[in-house]
């Protein structure tokens, strides 16, 4: 295999635990570095491992920015900074987006990382403030391309790339296969990588349809949580109206879930997914959002709250489930006055409801909240020593923990948490005062 950086591919995927690239990503590692890139493939295929392992061996362990990813969303862009963390190879990588502090971001790109990764406004906000300079980037990557168009993003990006002189070569990913590329992004004959036409019909997948007897499907909803054995469950709703709607219902039926939509604030979202990722919760109800980039795990079950807007939207709902040949099943719920859209099909088999609705299981996890995190220098390893010393808990009942700026969530098996915080409420991690909720 190819060195990179003094080591082989195989290592780095050793260390994130990866034996086996799958056939997307073999296809993108064969192609000459120099060749510009349409790559596209499904949410959730592996796109960020297929475009950063070919990036590291032109990579240089140097103060200056070499390589430029563009992504349309914040959480995208740290989804994409954590993969290339993971890797190990010791280079610096940097992450800029909205909401993020901008001072701190600048203070980190006063020693510049070898791979920058940002949202296309916050970017263009530190070239124009002379923040930036991107003389040295030899690799622009635009992900989810498709995606930043749809977000009228079109301006910024075109002003980003006349400030990259010298690119060699262009890497645009995307999910969908109705992608025109607009001339200022500079192609030059680019090769072109497709794995989405076996997305539409997904091996694994089970597609079902639930009749609501009335117009309103929330108490339909209930019942069918409570059919899923306390499965993940990813509720898709159009409107972010909607999705607080179902959430508020589902809360006051003492149901566990998480709402999302971009109307929300950035640390808000970002924690709303830690308690997704960590198990405390395994119902996420949102709108589209989170059907394309966003760093969440896979789930058991897809349920259409509302019919998709369009067939690719149906279509990378339910690319969330059933990755990697593991099994998941997806639930349209229609009312009396809905029916099925033309492009599902065959016809889903029916799936039919219990006569006494079951209440949803608990999650087997809950969070809890301590307030130091990144700018206190706490880690991973403080915490778990702190709450088996202090909190008598055993290594196994902590589960997941996500450290952000100023907080740590921490997740604790269910049941434990009552007695825990008690015993460190009064107590310091790591010489520091701190508040446990």
């Amino acid at each position: 295999m190819e060195q990179i950086n003094s080591c082989s591919i195989k290592d780095v995927l050793a260390r994130i635990g990866i034996t086996q690239l799958n056939e997307m990503q073999e296809a993108v590692m064969r192609l000459e570095n120099r060749k510009d890139l349409i790559l596209l493939s499904p949410t959730g295929s592996g796109k960020t491992l297929a475009f950063l392992l070919p990036l590291l061996s032109q990579l240089k362990a140097e103060e200056r920015v070499q390589a430029l990813v563009v992504a349309p969303s914040r959480e995208l862009a740290l989804q994409i900074e954590a993969v290339f963390r993971s890797l190990g190879t010791g280079m610096k990588v940097s992450c800029c987006y909205g909401g993020h502090p901008f001072q701190m971001e600048k203070r980190s790109l006063g020693h510049p990382p070898v791979l920058l990764v940002g949202t296309p406004g916050r970017l263009l906000d530190h070239i124009e403030k002379g923040n930036l300079n991107l003389s040295d980037v030899h690799t622009l990557v635009l992900d989810e391309f498709d995606k930043s168009l749809e977000m009228k993003f079109t301006t910024e990006m075109k002003k980003i790339i006349s400030h990259i002189p010298y690119v060699k070569r262009r890497i645009l990913t995307s999910a969908t296969e109705s992608i025109e590329i607009p001339s200022f992004v500079g192609l030059n004959y680019p090769e072109r990588i497709s794995f989405l036409t076996a997305r539409k019909s997904v091996k694994g997948l089970k597609l079902y349809k639930v009749e609501s007897p009335g117009k309103d499907k929330l108490d339909t909803l209930y019942a069918l949580l409570g059919e899923l054995s306390g499965e993940s469950a990813l509720v898709f709703c159009n409107y972010r109206e909607s999705v607080e709607r179902v959430s508020d219902f589902l809360t006051r039926k003492h149901v566990f879930n998480i709402g999302f939509h971009g109307g929300m604030e950035q640390i808000d979202r970002e924690q709303r997914l830690a308690l997704l990722r960590n198990g405390s919760v395994n119902i996420f109800v949102s709108t589209d959002l989170a059907a394309r980039g966003l760093d969440i795990p896979e789930v058991r079950h897809i349920i259409h709250y509302h019919l998709p807007l369009s067939e690719e939207s149906f279509v990378h709902r339910n690319g969330r489930t059933a990755r990697m040949n593991k099994e998941g099943a997806s639930y349209v719920i229609l009312n009396e006055s809905e029916t099925l859209p033309e492009y599902i099909s065959p016809e889903p088999k029916e799936f039919f409801l219990s006569a006494q609705p079951k209440k949803p299981n608990l999650p087997d996890w809950e969070t809890l909240v301590i307030s130091r995190g990144k700018r206190d220098k706490v880690s991973k390893k403080d915490i778990v020593g702190f709450l088996c010393q202090k909190g008598k808990l055993e290594m196994e009942d902590v589960g997941i923990i996500e450290i952000f700026e100023a907080s740590s969530f921490v997740a604790v098996k269910r049941g434990k948490k009552k007695a825990l915080l008690p015993l460190i409420q009064t107590e310091k991690i790591k010489n520091l005062k701190a508040r446990f909720s």
